[in-house]
């Protein structure tokens, strides 16, 4: 852990003597712990130069993983402390299923459970609810995650929606019609995630041109269509409230049943906090 912190000091500042400083060291201590690491390594991690550090592409990579790791200890730290003992537990979800389906819910969880502190992570990157401060997770998939335990929450189903001033202006009589409009197709997130040519393919419908726009975010690609840009895929768990308020209507009973299915996981490597499990238990108690 010296050789560890010495290095994310000199990397961070490209100074042997400005990262002594910080950790109240000599200069050679910090590039003697250095060049243990690098021995240990068997890699340079530096380019030592007159007066002047460079990063090597190895030094780089193991830099930027401590600096994520220290971030992600030092974010821990924080809000433990900030909760003073006060009961909490962290859940973690994609921005639709927090915005479409996880808030909507989570007031009848705060009524009855005033005791319990609930903090959310909320992100759409491949890999960033994989924190260890995140209790619980609602995923998308298969139900098998690498050292995490599962329980199915619901299945989906997945149709063609559309605002209603576009399905006006575009009416679909056949799966013809519709492989012919604009398409909002969500992209990049997660390779479970279905796709127009997926649907398509599963309604009989397969290699046909298709004119997609494509977004890395199902809340903004739902967005688009609510502005009248093009048809986009619905999980109906999701747009359901949507649906209901007028916002978006589907454009055909064409629909298909979601291939994978929504869980909350949570790690196999530790016990949950009696928190954890109230809200667990909670969720699994929900209609879909």
């Amino acid at each position: 852990m010296n050789a560890l912190a010495a290095f994310e000091a000199a990397a961070r500042y490209l100074s042997l003597t400005k990262a002594a400083d910080e950790l109240n060291v000599t200069p050679g201590a910090i590039s003697k712990q250095v060049r243990m690491l690098e021995e240990e390594l068997g890699n340079p991690l530096f380019v030592r130069r007159h007066r002047a550090l460079e990063m090597t592409r190895e030094g780089e990579t193991i830099a930027a993983a401590l600096r994520e790791g220290f971030e992600r200890i030092s974010s821990t730290f924080l809000q433990v402390k900030a909760a003073g003992g006060q009961p909490n537990v962290t859940i973690g979800c994609t921005m639709a299923m927090a915005h479409l389906w996880l808030m909507p819910r989570m007031s009848a969880f705060w009524s009855s459970h005033q005791d319990i502190v609930v903090d959310h992570v909320i992100s759409d990157q491949p890999r960033g609810l994989d924190r260890p401060d995140i209790d619980l997770r609602l995923r998308y998939g298969s139900g098998d995650w690498p050292d995490e335990l599962s329980a199915k929450l619901y299945d989906d189903r997945i149709f063609p929606v559309a605002s209603p001033g576009f399905a006006r202006t575009h009416p679909v009589a056949t799966i013809e019609d519709l492989s012919k409009l604009q398409l909002l197709s969500v992209e990049g997130i997660d390779w479970d995630w279905t796709t127009w040519a997926d649907f398509f393919r599963e309604v009989g419908c397969p290699d046909r041109r298709l004119n997609v726009r494509r977004f890395n975010s199902h809340v903004i690609a739902l967005q688009a269509a609510r502005s009248g840009h093009g048809a986009v895929l619905g999980w109906a768990s999701l747009v359901t409230p949507l649906l209901e308020s007028g916002d978006l209507v589907q454009l055909t009973d064409a629909e298909i049943a979601a291939p994978r299915s929504y869980f909350v996981t949570w790690s196999a490597r530790r016990p949950l906090s009696r928190q954890a499990t109230v809200l667990r238990d909670w969720l699994l108690s929900l209609d879909d």
